[in-house]
C-alpha cells in the first residue's frame, strides 16, 4: 500500500513510495506528529540517481522488520535533497560537524522541533567496516530517547545554536583584483595532476568552473601555464572513462585518479557545465579538433538523453541499470566481437582499451579513447553498431524532475555555445526550455524550485535557480537579440536583490527572506559540484550591468559580492572556479561587443566572427541601432552606411570597426 509519498513530484520520493516505512514529506504534519507521540524524527535525505541510496533503500527501507521498528519508534522523512537543497544544507552541515564528512543517503535524527543529535551516512543492514548495523543504531537512538531524553534535547539545542553562528559567519573582505587573480591561479599549479590531469587524487571530479577560470585568465593575461592545465585536463578527461565514447556526455566522477572508472550517474548540471567549457576551449587558438567535437557530442547527450516532453532538461540519468551499476555501459572483449564480428571486434577493443583483464568489474572494461581512429570512417560504423547493441541493454533510470538552477545551466550552455559554434538548434533548444520555466516555474510572481511531468512542484525557488535563470535568460538575448529575454532576467535579479541579500555589503541568503523557516538560514559561499548561488547572481549581476539601461547598480553588487568572497577566491581557488570566472569578467571590463546594421550578410558576418573569437565573458549583441529595448544598441550608428562593431570595456569604448580583420586587433587586445 503506498505511503505519503505516493503523491509527490519527486521522482526520489516515488521510488520510496510503496516502502513498508510509512514515510511523510517534509512538512509541519510530520513534525507535529512526533510530538504528539513524542518520538524522534528518522530525516532521511537522498536524490534519484545516488547508487547507496538505493543499497540502503533495498537493505534497509524495503524490509519489513526495519519498517516495523521505524514505524513503531520514530516519523520518518524523506526528502530530495535536489528539490529541497536548503533543508539538506542546514542538516549536511549538522552531519560535517558531527562525523567530519558528509555524503548521501543522509541519515539525522531530530527532535520534534527539528534539531539534530545524531547525524551520519549510509548504514549497513548489519555491522561492517566499523558502521553499526541500521537497527542497532534504532536501538540506540531510542533508548537515548527514552532513557535520557532531557539530555538529548538540551544537547541537540545547544548543537543547533552552534551550527546557526557558524551558518551567519563572514568573511573578512578583500579585493579581487589581478594580482589575487594571478595568485589564485598559481595556487592551482599546487594540487595538478600533471598527467592524467585534474587536481588531487581519487576520486577525481571533473572541474569545469575551474576549467572556465583558466581558460578565461589566459585570455586575458597569456598565461601557457593556465592554458596548459585547462588543456590536459580536458583532453585526459574526454579520453577516459568518464566520458561515454558512444553517446557523448559525463559521468559525475572517476572513481581512480586517472579517469578511468566513472561512478556512472550523468547528472544535468555537470554536463551543462562541461558542455560551456569545452565550447570555450573549442573557441581557442591552435584547440584541435577534440574540444569541439566533445562540446557537439555534449549538447547531443543533453538534446537526446535529457530532454523532456515539455521541453525542459531532466535532472539525471541513475548510476544502475537492473540494481548493477555500469551494466549498461561496460564491454568485455568477446562482447565486442558478438556484436562487431571478429576483425572489428578486435580493433574496437584495441582502440577502446577493452582488455582481457578488464579495467571495470567482472572483467570488463569502460570504454577509453586514447587516441583518434586512424579510420573515422570505421569508427562511426563501430560507434553505430555499438550504440544500437548497448540500447539492447537494460537502461539506467532517468530523473525526469526539472530543476530551474540546471536548467538556468543548460539553457546558458545551449545558447552561448549554439551562438559561438553555430548551431542556431541548440540556440532554440534553450529558448524552448526557458519558455517552459518562465510559463511554468514562477506562480504569482515568484519562482518555484522545480517541475515535472508539466506539474510544479511547491518547493520555493532558492538563490541560486533566479540567478542560475537569469543568467541563462541573459545568455538567450545576446544569442537572439530579443529584449524580453533581457526583461525577464532583470525582473529575476530585482527579485533575488530584494529578497536574498543579507545584511552586510555583498552577502546573500540561500533562501528568500519570506522562505520556510528553518533551523538556520544556509548561506553556501563556495562552488562545489555546480556554481553557489551567490557566485551564479554575481556572473548574472556582471552580465546585466552592461546590458541594461540602469546597469550601474548591478556592477555595484556584483563587485560587493566579489569582495565579500576575496578571501576564499585567492586562498581555496578550486572551490571558487566561478566566483573566478566571474572576476575574470570584472577585470575585462566586462568587454562589449554591439554589432550594429541591418539584418544582413555583412553583419551576420561581424557577429559570427565576434561570437568567435571573444574572450569569455564578453557580451555580445546584435540589432539595428537604437533597437528598442537593447540599451547596448543605443547611440551606435551605423559606419559609411554599413555595419559596424563598436567594442568597449566597461566603460572605454575604441573606435567602431569594420571588418572582420579589424574587429580581430580589438577583440584580442589585452588590458
Amino acid at each position: 500500500m503506498p505511503n505519503r509519498l505516493a503523491d509527490a513530484t519527486s521522482p526520489y520520493l516515488l521510488q520510496h513510495a510503496d516502502n513498508p516505512i510509512d514515510w511523510y514529506p517534509w512538512g509541519p504534519e510530520a513534525f507535529e506528529e512526533a510530538a504528539r507521540r513524542d518520538v524522534p524524527v528518522l530525516l532521511s535525505v537522498g536524490y534519484a540517481a545516488c547508487h547507496w541510496c538505493h543499497v540502503m533503500a533495498h537493505e534497509s527501507f524495503e524490509d519489513a522488520d526495519t519498517a516495523a521498528q521505524v514505524n513503531a519508534g520514530f516519523v520518518a522523512i524523506k526528502v530530495d535533497r535536489e528539490e529541497r537543497p536548503d533543508i539538506d544544507a542546514v542538516y549536511m552541515a549538522a552531519t560535517q560537524a558531527a562525523t567530519g564528512q558528509g555524503g548521501w543517503p543522509m541519515t539525522c535524527f531530530l527532535t520534534p522541533v527539528g534539531e539534530p543529535f545524531s547525524c551520519g551516512t549510509y548504514y549497513p543492514p548489519t555491522p561492517r567496516h566499523g558502521l553499526p548495523g541500521f537497527r542497532q543504531l534504532l536501538d540506540a537512538v531510542t533508548t537515548a530517547w527514552t532513557q535520557d531524553g532531557e539530555r538529548v534535547r538540551s544537547s541537540a539545542g545547544e548543537f543547533a545554536a552552534r551550527l546557526a553562528d557558524g551558518a551567519g559567519a563572514t568573511l573578512p573582505p578583500a579585493v579581487v583584483d589581478d594580482a589575487a587573480l594571478d595568485a589564485a591561479a598559481a595556487a592551482l599549479g599546487s594540487g595538478f595532476d600533471a598527467v592524467h590531469g585534474g587536481f588531487g587524487g581519487a576520486p577525481k571530479f571533473p572541474p569545469s568552473m575551474v576549467l572556465e577560470f583558466l581558460a578565461r585568465h589566459h585570455e586575458r593575461t597569456g598565461s601557457a601555464d593556465a592554458l596548459a592545465r585547462a588543456s590536459v585536463t580536458a583532453e585526459r578527461m574526454a579520453r577516459g572513462g568518464l566520458y561515454d565514447q558512444l553517446a557523448g556526455g559525463f559521468a559525475r566522477y572517476s572513481v581512480d585518479a586517472r579517469w578511468i572508472v566513472p561512478h556512472f550517474e550523468k547528472m544535468l548540471y555537470d554536463n551543462a557545465l562541461l558542455l560551456r567549457a569545452y565550447a570555450h576551449l573549442a573557441r581557442l587558438p591552435d584547440a584541435g579538433p577534440l574540444p569541439g567535437r566533445v562540446a557537439a557530442e555534449t549538447a547531443a547527450f543533453l538534446l537526446t538523453d535529457l530532454r523532456t516532453p515539455e521541453g525542459g532538461f531532466a535532472a539525471a540519468l541513475d548510476a544502475d541499470a537492473d540494481g548493477a551499476e555500469g551494466l549498461t555501459y561496460a564491454w568485455t572483449p568477446a562482447q565486442l566481437r558478438d556484436v562487431l564480428g571478429d576483425e572489428d571486434g578486435a580493433w574496437a577493443a584495441d582502440l577502446l582499451t577493452v582488455t582481457a583483464e578488464g579495467t571495470f568489474e567482472h572483467g570488463s572494461s569502460t570504454l577509453q579513447l586514447p587516441a583518434d581512429p586512424d579510420d573515422p570512417a570505421r569508427w562511426a560504423r563501430v560507434r553505430a553498431a555499438l550504440l544500437a547493441a548497448r540500447a539492447r541493454r537494460p537502461q539506467p533510470a532517468r530523473d525526469d524532475k526539472v530543476v530551474t538552477a540546471w536548467n538556468g545551466l543548460a539553457i546558458q550552455a545551449l545558447a552561448e555555445a549554439g551562438a559561438a559554434l553555430g548551431h542556431p538548434e541548440w540556440v532554440a533548444a534553450a529558448a524552448e526550455a526557458a519558455e517552459l520555466l518562465l510559463s511554468l516555474h514562477v506562480v504569482d510572481g515568484r519562482l518555484r524550485r522545480s517541475s515535472r511531468a508539466g506539474a510544479v512542484g511547491a518547493a520555493a525557488g532558492l538563490l541560486e535557480d533566479h540567478a542560475c535563470l537569469a543568467d541563462a535568460l541573459l545568455a538567450l538575448h545576446q544569442a537572439t537579440g530579443a529584449p524580453r529575454w533581457l526583461d525577464a532576467a532583470t525582473g529575476l535579479l530585482d527579485l533575488a536583490l530584494q529578497r536574498f541579500s543579507g545584511e552586510e555589503p555583498g552577502t546573500f541568503f540561500d533562501t528568500a527572506d519570506d522562505a520556510e523557516e528553518l533551523l538556520h538560514r544556509p548561506r553556501e559561499l563556495t562552488d562545489n559540484a555546480s556554481p553557489c548561488g551567490s557566485s551564479a547572481l554575481a556572473s548574472a549581476l556582471v552580465t546585466a550591468s552592461v546590458l541594461a539601461a540602469d546597469g550601474g547598480r548591478y556592477r555595484d553588487a556584483a563587485e560587493a559580492a566579489l569582495r565579500s568572497v576575496g578571501t576564499l577566491a585567492s586562498t581555496h581557488p578550486r572551490f571558487a572556479g566561478h566566483w573566478l570566472t566571474v572576476a575574470e569578467a570584472v577585470a575585462r571590463g566586462p568587454l562589449q561587443v554591439a554589432v550594429t546594421g541591418p539584418d544582413d550578410a555583412a553583419r551576420a558576418a561581424l557577429l559570427a566572427h565576434a561570437r568567435r573569437i571573444a574572450a569569455g565573458g564578453t557580451v555580445v549583441v546584435a540589432g539595428e541601432p537604437d533597437a528598442d529595448g537593447v540599451p547596448l544598441l543605443a547611440d551606435r550608428p551605423l559606419v559609411d552606411g554599413g555595419p559596424a562593431a563598436y567594442v568597449c570595456r566597461g566603460v572605454v569604448c575604441d573606435r567602431p570597426v569594420t571588418t572582420t580583420e579589424e574587429l580581430t586587433a580589438a577583440l584580442l587586445l589585452r588590458p
